[in-house]
């Protein structure tokens, strides 16, 4: 273990000079995420898809929606440390954002997932997220709703209703969750104005630093890779600081709960940084309340830095440039049932 940290935090470190001799080269988002070659957009997959993801009884008692830890009303999350689940029951660990989330080549924390359609199954039949017993249950209510039906055939065609087309219409929802035209964005396309004086000085000590070992690429969430190739990295990467016990970095084991793999205990996708001045609180398990405690724990646990509070205000200055322009989300009506409901009226 000793031996792959060492290598590990050596490889990092040469990503990092790399980074920074390549730093002319920042990317703007791109207009268009990848999409799957069998799930093509059409609006009428993200009409339905939208509807999918703001309907609540898609759990199992009618009150938790996807919309309602990843909402897009505001930064794709909650900002909540840990999401509220059905029965008001709660996991260890934060919502990330549904933002961009279709630039990222797997999804999750722990990248368990490598696409946005199978990451849609997901939640809705989680025991303490969505609670549905299963898909074919979840098919089975929303088969009870009229409305829902023309929907499906819409986007799909007869006898279209099936677990595999609402997650690519919920798939293809969240492709369109893209937030392009950031002032970082206006500046890597050439406009040398569109960062203030400190924003451009955060983006040079960012690089310089070694932020970029691996919040590089067009998201800050690495480097663009085939759907279902995760970009990971140990976290914290040097353990020791107070941070660990301070803000319990070391009690959930990442990655290691999904392979069983020594090597990837405290092992993470790489988040993307787009936006994350909306994100509060940050990391994993959502126990940092702002992003200069966040950038500072960064710097020591990762790179093995002080950073001084000038270089972090800089920095924090520079992330804040990565907020972007939202798409105009609007509430869908939903379908109706009419003179009764699906939804159990006693908990069982």
């Amino acid at each position: 273990m000793q031996m792959f940290q060492k290598s590990l935090i050596a490889s990092m470190l040469v990503t990092a000079t790399l980074s920074v001799q390549a730093m002319t080269q920042w990317e703007a988002l791109p207009t268009e995420p990848p999409i799957p070659a069998d799930n093509p957009q059409t609006e009428a997959k993200v009409t339905l898809g939208k509807a999918l993801f703001f309907d609540p009884r898609l759990s199992k008692n009618g009150t938790i929606s996807c919309n309602s830890c990843h909402n897009v009303m505001a930064g794709g999350d909650d900002n909540r440390p840990n999401s509220v689940g059905v029965n008001d029951q709660r996991g260890g660990r934060g919502a990330p954002t549904v933002w961009n989330a279709a630039f990222l080549s797997v999804q999750f924390w722990d990248g368990r997932e490598p696409t946005l359609e199978a990451q849609a199954k997901g939640p809705v039949t989680n025991p303490i997220e969505m609670g549905m017993p299963d898909w074919e249950a979840t098919m089975q209510r929303l088969s009870q709703i009229a409305g829902y039906k023309p929907l499906f055939e819409s986007a799909f065609g007869k006898n279209a209703m099936t677990a595999d087309n609402a997650a690519k219409a919920i798939a293809a929802y969240e492709r369109t969750l893209i937030t392009p035209n950031s002032a970082y964005d206006r500046y890597a396309k050439g406009d040398e104005k569109a960062l203030t004086e400190q924003q451009t000085k955060g983006l040079n000590t960012f690089a310089e630093v070694g932020c970029t070992a691996c919040h590089s690429g067009p998201n800050f969430s690495g480097p663009m890779q085939a759907m279902g190739t995760g970009f990971f990295m140990k976290f914290p990467l040097m353990p020791g600081s107070d941070y660990d016990a301070k803000y319990k970095l070391l009690e959930d084991t990442g990655r290691y709960t999904v392979t069983k793999k020594e090597a990837d205990k405290n092992v993470w996708r790489v988040p993307t940084l787009r936006n994350v001045a909306l994100t509060a609180p940050y990391f994993h398990n959502g126990q940092v309340a702002t992003l200069n405690e966040a950038v500072k724990i960064m710097g020591k646990t990762q790179l093995g830095k002080n950073l001084t509070d000038n270089q972090i205000s800089d920095i924090v200055a520079f992330l804040n440039a990565l907020t972007g322009d939202f798409p105009e989300q609007t509430m869908p009506r939903l379908p109706s049932t009419v003179n009764t409901t699906l939804i159990p009226l006693v908990e069982k």
